[in-house]
């Protein structure tokens, strides 16, 4: 059996689908539902069994699942970059993830967690290296720690890997609230009002001109089916992002032009759309200043040479299908 954690979250549920997209049904979805709405990214999803977090760290614990699982896929996270209750973020970041990480080795069962992007704080080097990383908010500082306590005991006989996910965006994210990604906000955005506001320029960037590396969820799950079927990729952390930056007004015109398409209306240039009124620029929150990452852009070398050679989706294309389901599943419920 697979076990999917965060299996209705983001990343969580569309890794179950890709699952499913492979042929493998006999997954265990673990996550804590008290949000009841999550459950709807898995409707259209096949498992074998459902277990609250609570309880699988519990039976992890007590040696229940010992020689039941061939593979956790650890996805379940607080994911609030802006969480402000730190015990809360580090139990269940890094002390949980640390017990799963204890429960496979004693198991030697495949170990693919999600670590993540934010771990290199404000830096300009996104390689997976300590010098480059300094965590700016508690949960970057949560996923920091639990790759540092890889690095200080490594798996022995058994596959254990983080990914370190850049900006990702894709279906199955409603729930995230404020946290989901800008392409579903400038979605939301855009069709309510028929305009879109950024934020003002930061940290020497021009209004809009902040770059990400934004990476499509379709992409994320096809790296780790990849290290699912490649085990002797272990004991490090990979990158996972296209390797290219863009813009946030990138994906803002990928937004506007991909709706403008579906409306059959022309095509706008980002100066039309500024001076338009399609596109305007606020100030960034008091609470964002100085914890806000204004450029960041993996060095996927090291993913590459795990022999994973599959071309990513650039904005233009990952953000126009995104748009597109969007577009359909707005249409649905009207």
């Amino acid at each position: 059996m697979i076990v999917v954690t965060g299996a209705a979250g983001f990343i969580g549920a569309n890794l179950v689908k890709g699952l499913n997209d492979a042929g493998v049904n006999d997954i265990l979805a673990v996550d804590d539902l008290s949000q009841a709405d999550k459950i709807r990214n898995l409707a259209d999803c096949v498992v074998a069994d459902y277990m609250d977090k609570d309880e699988f760290r519990e039976k992890t614990d007590n040696g229940q699942l010992d020689g039941k699982l061939r593979a956790i896929f650890h996805e379940g996270a607080c994911s609030d970059t802006m969480a402000s209750d730190g015990r809360y973020v580090m139990n269940n970041n890094y002390r949980y993830t640390r017990d799963v990480y204890e429960f496979c080795r004693r198991n030697q069962t495949q170990y693919i967690y999600a670590s993540s992007a934010s771990v290199y704080g404000g830096g300009s080097v996104f390689k997976e290296a300590p010098e480059y990383e300094e965590p700016l908010n508690a949960y970057a500082y949560s996923k920091y720690q639990f790759d540092h306590h890889l690095r200080q005991s490594p798996p022995d006989g058994f596959q254990a890997v983080g990914l370190r996910y850049f900006n990702v965006y894709g279906p199955r994210e409603q729930h995230k609230g404020r946290m989901a990604s800008v392409a579903y906000h400038f979605f939301n955005q855009y069709v309510a009002n028929g305009k879109l506001a950024l934020f003002e320029g930061s940290a020497g960037y021009a209004h809009g001109e902040q770059l990400r590396d934004f990476v499509a969820v379709e992409d994320v799950v096809k790296v780790n089916l990849h290290l699912l079927n490649t085990p002797s990729v272990s004991g490090c952390f990979l990158n996972v992002g296209t390797g290219q930056c863009r813009s946030f007004n990138d994906v803002a015109m990928a937004v506007i032009n991909s709706l403008h398409d579906i409306f059959d209306k022309p095509q706008l240039t980002l100066e039309a759309a500024v001076s338009g009124g399609y596109l305007s620029y606020i100030p960034m929150p008091e609470a964002l200043q100085g914890k806000y990452q204004s450029y960041t852009q993996a060095d996927i070398q090291a993913l590459r040479e795990t022999s994973y050679d599959a071309v990513f989706d650039d904005v233009n294309a990952g953000v126009g299908r995104y748009v597109r389901h969007l577009w359909k599943q707005h249409q649905a419920a009207q």
